[in-house]
């Protein structure tokens, strides 16, 4: 056999002992690049000069890559695609890793994919222009054909098995799943005859099969028990498994509608529309979901249908190699960047006996329903059911998007037998000559495949045929090579014939993950018509070690169709990610669960507290990230408050018996509409030393934002403003000086309103309370951050220079009776604020204000003195308000552009009317109109009222503005609490009360991972063809059941 040699006529073999990325071979795709090569000659000729930075960068690119590949510098043309030197997935994220650690900052680990060359890698490093347009667009071109597909998604059902977990430990333990055929599928007895050939008759009693098939959630997915009837089961399996594969992958399902996802599903059963027309009253009982209920096409659509995906479509058909085709489609579809996103995968189950028999005619049976690949004993093999979905991205998407990555499809490749010696018979060649397009496709020699998931039925020919194209590929065995080993879960589960290939990729992706390939069951002397001598080639009669080591690892998956189109994949193993550590963390985390039921979320809540139980080391922030972000959220919803895994478990325990525990909110929506929410910013006197600081050590977005306030106070502050909210330990802080307690006040509530907004809380409404109007309006975009600084610095230093000659009080009595006793003293007393019905607040020049509180306590009015520095919102204001209104006049106003509430009339401003400087004048001397506000906010339809402040002061008075039970009222900060608690608590109820959260915010500012996590459970019940009336089924009353 003549060796491959690759484009500087190295053999792979050789190409491969050498080093750990392979020189492409010549091929058609290296020719192409030969000839743009040619074309661009001109342009090479007349190199644009590089700056030293980036000859610099250039220079130590070439160098890496010459020593990484073991070639000359001199061999590396900087002008084409990295992947054209068979950089692999793992060296171009490792590229990526040395160039940050070179140069010192951080950088992107898909760099080599954005920048494809080292000259347009070097240029970009070093603030360069890139290459021209064109030469752009075709190194994008040529990096997406050849781009690696990440697989971020696993979901399976096989015999035995219900998902990964469970089916990696059947594999693992060499256990099959063959049982008899159930009662429920047909009665076994009445068509089993050993004799291969007994016309009617099937030669095996055996299969590999699920278990309740006929039963569905269609609440679920909301779908119409009447429709679930009429559907092939296949399609309900699909939506069942595709779903889990979405939440598996950390993909909430609902959020990808209108993306441009492809489904690309394998398929070819019919036995569910068998059923309906033998033993249905045919025609009169086909209705209208018998169409679609059985439509291939319509197994892809539906899925597309129910999560409103935009993406490629369809069902594919190749019989035994359905799925792997279906896969190959998808990365096409990727690559081509017709897809964003790709659901691939297939089904199958056996519900009609049609199909084994017929197989049974044609002796492809095996006698004692074991398939027993490459055994002497090989006689055929066993049916069997399942479904298995991948979740598909580019490689470089997953890695920008941090997706979990089970391993990358590297390459490959379809193709058909032609005409044979029968269109079942299995062709050599054509095996061979499909291994060899998928290898160049994915640009690496046989010599680098570990491990092969055959197509391996069980049959005495096919087998031998199989092994020897293999062997053929692989070539002679040289010492000192890696060996490769030769498997076949169809040995476990049974031939899944359109869903076969899925079975066999899975069980790849779980080896690579468990660093181990299982022992080949029932294999126990080799087919004497296959042989493995002079090659590398190896069948495991018990597990095989299969570690991570310093080169990647490949595996190659088979799935051959009986018609002829035969499907080959090469997968590599994922490039490890680099765990980061926080430097700051947060003490709490918040879990989120939510379901379509409440006994569904009881479940979902089981599942959790078992899975965390397995799986103690999992760090908390990566369960609540993973959980939050990845699933659709429903009407039934959890959230629970923790500082470590063992809490979360005490707590979810606690839900499941339906007792009560701290920091646990549970409740089901009662609209589909998520409440309004107000912002209500809290006016000074809420100030307290150290006020947010657990927030600021823990929180970067909260940190920024105050920084920046901090920074903007700098030039009006004697003190700096952290020293003043945060001081040392024992040092006196001015934080109650109006001239400090005002910007300080400001800062922290902005800082908290920034940081709810990056949580995805946005208003629908905001107030603030005299100061705090401030924030509102810069919430609302009346002016900047700056502007408002600087209108409140000197706010507070105005007022600061005033004569403390004042003082102010609460009086809980109406504004009308109040009112009544300040009629004499007009000229010194103001009523500053109305809070409430019964909560009248008076400003004013003391003696006046001490003569007022006299007759008010001697009338049994119940009064309390504020503790204030001066009398705001009273005529000793008047003094400042010129001096005010000129600062003011030297800032940009604008018209907020949510409402916001004006203290001057309790209303919202009207649409377009803007609050200037002399509305800001008016603010410093007018009463604070509270009680009206929020009763506005009432009739706005506000059913949320979120303090933002240091410690919640307006929602006692809010909720005294409004009647009993109105709303619901949640504090930011409370003073005593601490900061994250307080915070967290406030985030549970808002997810429990359906306000929309933006969970990738929520976590932004902090390493995280996604982790494999517990499904959402479906609460199925039984959904099958009612043929009770029908004439067929009253005739058939003596013969076999074959229906459930």
């Amino acid at each position: 056999m003549s060796q491959n040699k690759d484009s500087r006529g190295n053999s792979f073999s050789d190409a491969h002992r050498s080093d750990s990325a392979l020189i492409r071979p010549t091929n058609d795709a290296s020719r192409l690049v030969l000839r743009t090569q040619v074309g661009r000659s001109e342009k090479a000729a007349e190199p644009q000069k590089k700056s030293p930075a980036t000859q610099a960068i250039s220079d130590w690119l070439v160098a890496r890559l010459a020593e990484v590949l073991g070639v000359s510098p001199q061999d590396i043309d900087i002008r084409e695609p990295l992947t054209n030197f068979g950089l692999t997935s793992r060296d171009a994220v490792g590229l990526s890793g040395d160039l940050e650690e070179w140069l010192g900052r951080r950088l992107s680990p898909t760099l080599a994919y954005e920048y494809p060359t080292v000259e347009a890698l070097a240029r970009y490093l070093g603030g360069e222009p890139g290459t021209s347009e064109e030469d752009t667009r075709e190194s994008a071109r040529w990096v997406g054909e050849t781009e690696p597909i990440a697989i971020v998604g696993i979901g399976c059902r096989f015999p035995g098995a219900n998902d990964p977990e469970a089916f990696w430990l059947l594999l693992r333990d060499g256990r099959d799943a063959i049982t008899e055929v159930p009662p429920d599928r047909w009665d076994i007895s009445a068509y089993y005859d050993p004799n291969p050939g007994t016309p009617g008759k099937m030669s095996t009693r055996w299969g590999g099969f699920l278990e309740h098939v006929d039963h569905f959630d269609p609440h679920f997915f909301g779908i119409s028990p009447r429709e679930a009837s009429r559907m092939d089961p296949q399609q309900r399996l699909l939506l069942e498994v595709a779903w889990e594969a979405l939440e598996n992958a950390g993909q909430a399902p609902l959020r990808l509608a209108g993306s441009q996802t492809g489904v690309f599903l394998g398929i070819s059963g019919v036995d569910y529309s068998q059923l309906q027309i033998r033993y249905g009253d045919f025609p009169f009982d086909i209705d209208a979901y018998a169409g679609t209920g059985n439509a291939h096409s319509i197994a892809a659509n539906r899925l597309s249908y129910l999560l409103d995906l935009h993406g490629p479509s369809l069902s594919v058909d190749t019989a035994c190699s359905s799925s792997l085709v279906a896969i190959h489609l998808a990365c096409q579809s990727l690559r081509s960047g017709e897809s964003t996103l790709a659901l691939a995968g297939g089904v199958n189950l056996v519900l009609f006996p049609a199909m084994t028999v017929a197989f049974s005619q044609a002796r492809m049976m095996a006698s004692d329903g074991r398939s027993k690949t490459f055994d002497a004993r090989a006689d055929g093999y066993v049916r069997g059911e399942g479904c298995g979905v991948v979740v598909l991205k580019r490689f470089s998407d997953a890695i920008k998007d941090g997706d979990p990555i089970y391993a990358l499809l590297r390459g490959s490749a379809v193709n058909q037998d032609g005409r044979t010696a029968g269109i079942t018979a299995p062709n050599g060649l054509s095996q061979q000559a499909v291994i060899h397009k998928a290898l160049l496709s994915a640009g690496i020699a046989a010599g680098q495949l570990s491990y092969i998931e055959t197509h391996g039925t069980g049959t005495a020919l096919g087998d031998p045929i199989e092994v020897k194209a293999i062997a053929e590929v692989m070539g002679e065995a040289h010492s000192g090579d890696e060996r490769c080993v030769l498997a076949s879960v169809k040995a476990n589960i049974g031939h899944l014939e359109a869903a076969a290939g899925m079975a066999g990729l899975i069980k790849v992706l779980l080896c690579l993950k468990h660093g181990e390939i299982p022992a080949q069951p029932h294999f126990e002397k080799l087919n004497p018509l296959i042989s493995l001598e002079n090659t590398p080639l190896v069948i495991p009669s018990e597990p095989q070690p299969w570690p991570r080591q310093e080169q990647p690892r490949f595996a190659g998956v088979s799935s051959f169709g009986f018609g002829g189109t035969n499907a080959y994949l090469v997968v590599e193993e994922a490039p490890q990610r680099r765990s980061t550590a926080n430097e700051i963390e947060r003490p709490l985390h918040l879990l989120t669960l939510s379901a379509k039921s409440a006994s569904a979320l009881k479940e979902l809540a089981s599942r959790f507290e078992h899975h965390l139980a397995a799986h103690p080391d999992e760090p908390l922030a990566d369960v609540s990230f993973s959980a939050n972000t990845g699933r659709s959220h429903f009407a039934h919803r959890l959230a629970v408050t923790a500082d470590s895994t063992s809490q979360l478990r005490q707590q979810l325990v606690a839900f499941i018996a339906a007792e009560r525990a701290p920091r646990l909110q549970s409740r089901q929506l009662q609209s589909q509409h998520a409440p309004k929410v107000a912002f209500l910013f809290t006016g000074q006197g809420s100030q307290y030393s150290d006020m947010g600081s657990q927030l600021y050590r823990t929180q970067p977005t909260f940190r920024r934002i105050l920084d920046q306030c901090a920074e903007i106070l700098r030039p009006y502050l004697e003190l700096p403003l952290l020293s003043v909210l945060f001081p040392q330990p024992g040092a006196p802080s001015p934080l109650d000086e109006t001239a400090y307690a005002q910007p300080a006040l400001f800062a922290l509530e902005y800082a908290l309103a920034e940081l709810w907004r990056s949580w995805g809380i946005e208003p629908d409404v905001v107030l603030g309370h005299s100061v705090g109007e401030y924030v509102a309006a810069c919430v609302a975009g009346v002016f900047s951050p700056e502007d408002a600084l600087t209108l409140i610095a000197g706010r507070g230093q105005l007022m600061q220079a005033l004569p403390r000659n004042g003082e102010m009080a609460a009086v809980f009595a109406d504004e009308a009776r109040v009112s009544k006793f300040l009629a004499p003293f007009l000229e010194q007393i103001s009523i500053a604020g109305v809070n409430g019905p019964e909560n009248t607040v008076i400003s004013g020049e003391r003696q006046a204000i001490r003569a007022v509180l006299k007759t008010l306590e001697s009338e049994g009015i119940h009064i309390r003195l504020l503790n204030v520095s001066h009398a705001f919102h009273s005529p000793l204001m008047e003094p400042i308000l010129d001096a005010f209104e000129q600062i003011a006049s030297q800032v940009h106003f604008a018209a907020p552009r949510i409402p916001l509430i004006s203290n001057l009339t309790g209303e919202a401003l009207a649409q377009g009317e803007i609050p200037d400087a002399r509305y800001w004048r008016q603010h410093i001397r007018e009463a604070v109109k509270f009680a009206d506000g929020m009763r506005a906010l009432a009739e706005m339809g506000c059913e949320v009222f979120l303090e933002l402040g240091p410690t919640p002061t307006l929602l006692g008075m809010g909720k005294a503005c409004l009647p009993k039970g109105t709303g619901t009222w949640l504090p930011s900060l409370r003073k005593g609490k601490a900061d994250w608690e307080c915070l967290l608590d406030s985030v549970g109820v808002l997810y429990t009360l359906g306000v929309e959260l933006d969970w990738i915010g929520f976590d932004r500012d902090y390493s995280r991972h996604h982790l494999p996590l517990p499904t959402s459970p479906f609460e199925r019940k039984r959904y099958w063809l009612d043929l009770s009336g029908s004439r067929q089924h009253r005739e058939s009353a003596q013969h076999p059941s074959l229906h459930p």
